[in-house]
C-alpha cells in the first residue's frame, strides 16, 4: 500500500471478535501483551516510508493494551532513529467494571436471547465496548503520525481520519450522512482484498488471478467514496465486489454505529471507470444512546475425534460407532455437550478410495478437562478392532483444549469514558454524540414481487445470485444479491425464509431474519443461532459461515429462462 502509490493514510483492522480472546490468552502469559504483535513487524517495514511521505498509520491493533502497544511502537522508532508523535485511543475495556454497572441496573443481557449475564453464572473475561472515530479524529488533528486504538468499530479507522482530513464537525447539520457514507466506506474496505476480488462468488469475472491488491476508500468531504484499488495489482473492483462487501455480516439495513446509523438501504453504487466505484447517496441518522459491549468468558474444554467410513451402508456403521463409543465413555450425559455429525464425501462405486469415504466428527465439551482430554480421544481409539469393519481416524488422539463463549450485550454510552492520550501526553475525553435516537424500524420495501413466466431450468441458484456470508456471534448472515433488475425481481420472490429453510436444510426451527435492499438487488438473510454460542464455540465443521453463502449458490432451483445468460 505504501510503494504502490500515493496514500494520505494507512488503516488496518485487527479485531475481530474471536481476537479479543486470543489477546486475552496471550496477556495471561505475558501482562504486557494484549495487542496485536505482527503490527509491529509491519510498522517497522513502513514507518520511516510514512513519515518521509506524510502518511498517517491508523489501526486498531492496540487490541486489549493500546497503551502497550504505543510504547512499544515508541521503542521501536527509537532502535529505527525515528521520531514519530504517537496518540493511543481507550477507554473501551470494562471487564473491570462489569458488577458495577450490574449493580446500576444494566442486565448486560445477550443480544439475542435476552438472557441477563449474572442469570448466566460465568465471569467474563473480556468486556470492549464498541468506540467510535472522534478519538482517531482528535489525535490525528493534535498531528500524531501514528494512531492505535483498542476496541473501536471497524469502520471507524475510516471514518476518523475522514473527519480529520475534510474538518467535519460532530454538531453540523449534515453530519450524519457524512458519517454513514465514511462508514460504508470503512466496511468496504475493512476485510482487505475481500473488496477487490477476494472471496467474490463471481470469481469467472476476475481474470487478473495475481493475489488481489489492497483496497483503497477515496473519502469526499460530502462522506461519498471511491472505492479501488493500486494501478498494477491484481484483482478486481466491480460493482459485484462492492456488493459482496457491503453484505458482508451485517443484519438490518440500518447499520449502527456509535457515531451514526448509515442506512445501506440508501446506497448507490456506480463505476467510475477501470477498477474505481462509486458510492454515494448514504443516508444517516444519530446513534442509539448505546453502545455494542464484546464479552468473552471461558467455556471449559473440548475435543475433537473424526472417524473415518469407507464403502457402503455409511449411515448404519456411523451409529453403530456413534452408540459403541457413547457406551465405552460412560454414555453421553457425562459430558456437558456431546455433538456427532455425520460428513458424507462418499460416492457409489468411488474411482478412488478416498471418494468412497464419509467422516463422523464427534466434538464434546466439559468444564472438566479430563474428561475431554486424552480419556476420551483414547477411548475413540478402542474401537479400531472391535467397530464397524474399516475404522480409522483423521488424526491421532488428541488433548483437550480450552475454548471462549461470546456474549455481545449493550451498555449506556454515558457509562462509557472514550479516552485519546495525544502525542504530548495529554489526555482528552471525547464527549459521546448529545444527539441520539431510537433504532429505525425496518420497513420492507413496498410492491408485490412479479414472478417471471415462462418455462424454467433446474440449475444452481447460483447461476444468476452471488452470496458472501459470516459470522456475528452465534449468527450467521448470506447477503444474497443479483445483477440485473430482472434477476432481482424473481429473486425477491422467490427467496422467503421458507425457501431458505427448505434450501438450507439445517435453518429448520431457526429465526431467519430477512432484509431487502433493492438498491443493491439484494436480500440479507440472519439466521439466529446456527453458530451456536459463536466462533469460538462452535462445532460446526464451519464455524464461521464462511462457505454457507456457497452453499446456498448449489442448492438447485427452478430459474426462469428468461434470465438465464447465454
Amino acid at each position: 500500500m505504501v510503494e504502490g502509490g500515493p496514500i494520505d493514510v494507512l488503516t488496518g483492522d485487527y479485531l475481530a471478535e474471536l481476537t479479543m480472546l486470543i489477546l486475552w490468552k496471550a496477556r495471561q502469559k505475558d501482562p504486557s501483551a494484549g495487542y496485536a504483535k505482527t503490527f509491529l513487524t509491519q510498522v517497522e517495514h513502513v514507518l520511516g516510508t510514512c513519515l518521509d511521505r506524510g502518511i498517517r498509520i491508523v489501526s486498531n491493533a492496540g487490541g486489549l493494551n493500546p497503551a502497550g502497544l504505543a510504547t512499544e511502537l515508541g521503542a521501536l522508532a527509537g532502535r529505527l532513529g525515528l521520531h514519530p508523535r504517537i496518540a493511543y485511543v481507550d477507554g473501551d475495556d470494562l471487564v473491570g467494571r462489569l458488577e458495577d454497572l450490574q449493580e446500576a441496573g444494566h442486565a448486560l443481557a445477550h443480544l439475542d436471547t435476552g438472557r441477563k449475564l449474572a442469570d448466566a453464572g460465568v465471569h467474563p473475561v473480556s468486556a470492549n465496548a464498541y468506540l467510535g472515530a472522534w478519538g482517531i479524529t482528535e489525535a490525528l488533528r493534535a498531528d500524531a503520525d501514528l494512531v492505535v486504538t483498542g476496541r473501536v468499530t471497524d469502520a471507524s479507522v475510516v471514518v476518523g481520519p475522514a473527519a480529520w482530513w475534510h474538518g467535519w464537525q460532530w454538531d453540523s447539520d449534515d453530519i450524519h450522512d457524512k458519517i454513514a457514507g465514511a462508514m460504508a466506506a470503512g466496511h468496504v474496505i475493512e476485510c482487505g482484498p475481500q473488496a477487490t476480488g477476494g472471496n467474490y462468488a463471481f470469481f469467472e469475472e476476475v481474470t487478473d488471478r495475481r493475489y488481489p491488491g489492497f483496497p483503497i476508500a477515496e473519502v469526499e468531504a460530502d462522506g461519498s467514496s471511491v472505492i479501488t484499488k493500486h494501478q498494477n495489482t491484481g484483482g478486481l473492483v466491480s460493482i459485484g465486489t462492492v456488493t459482496a462487501q457491503l453484505l458482508y455480516e451485517i443484519a438490518e439495513p440500518a447499520y449502527l454505529g456509535p457515531d451514526a446509523v448509515a442506512r445501506f438501504d440508501t446506497l448507490e453504487l456506480a463505476s467510475d471507470g477501470e477498477n474505481r466505484v462509486r458510492i454515494r447517496g448514504a443516508r444517516g441518522s444519530a446513534p442509539t444512546d448505546q453502545l455494542k459491549v464484546a464479552l468473552n468468558y471461558e467455556g471449559g474444554y473440548r475435543n475433537t475425534m473424526t472417524l473415518v467410513l469407507t464403502g457402503t451402508r455409511i449411515e448404519e456403521k456411523a451409529a453403530w460407532a456413534e452408540q459403541q463409543l457413547a457406551e465405552l465413555l460412560g454414555g453421553r450425559d457425562r459430558f456437558a455437550e456431546f455433538d456427532v455429525r455425520l460428513l458424507r464425501f462418499d460416492h457409489p462405486d468411488a474411482a478412488t478410495n478416498a471418494e468412497a469415504t464419509a467422516h463422523l466428527r464427534v466434538t464434546v465439551k466439559d468444564p472438566d478437562r479430563r474428561k475431554v482430554g486424552r480419556a476420551f480421544s483414547n477411548t475413540t481409539m478402542e474401537l479400531a478392532l472391535g467397530g464397524y469393519p474399516g475404522f480409522h481416524t483423521t488424526t491421532p488422539p488428541s488433548a483437550e483444549s480450552a475454548y471462549g463463549v461470546y456474549w455481545p450485550t449493550l451498555v449506556p454510552a454515558a457509562e462509557v469514558e472514550h479516552r485519546v492520550t495525544l502525542p504530548d501526553g495529554t489526555v482528552r475525553t471525547i464527549p459521546h454524540d448529545p444527539v441520539t435516537a431510537a433504532v429505525p424500524e425496518y420497513v420492507p420495501p413496498p410492491g408485490t414481487p412479479v414472478p417471471a413466466v415462462g418455462p424454467t431450468r433446474r440449475l444452481p441458484l447460483g447461476t444468476i445470485a452471488g452470496a458472501r456470508s459470516g459470522d456475528k456471534g452465534g449468527n450467521a448472515n448470506i447477503g444474497v444479491w443479483t445483477r440485473t433488475d430482472e434477476e432481482y425481481a424473481w429473486l425477491r420472490g422467490y427467496l422467503t425464509a421458507a425457501r431458505v429453510r427448505e434450501l438450507i436444510p439445517e435453518t429448520a426451527g431457526l429465526e431467519i431474519r430477512r432484509y431487502e435492499l433493492p438498491n443493491l438487488r439484494a436480500v440479507n438473510l440472519v439466521v439466529v443461532g446456527i453458530l451456536g454460542a459463536g466462533v469460538a464455540s462452535a462445532t460446526r465443521p464451519d464455524p464461521q459461515a464462511k462457505g454457507l453463502g456457497e452453499y446456498l449458490r448449489s442448492r438447485l432451483a427452478d430459474l426462469p429462462e428468461s434470465l438465464l445468460r447465454s
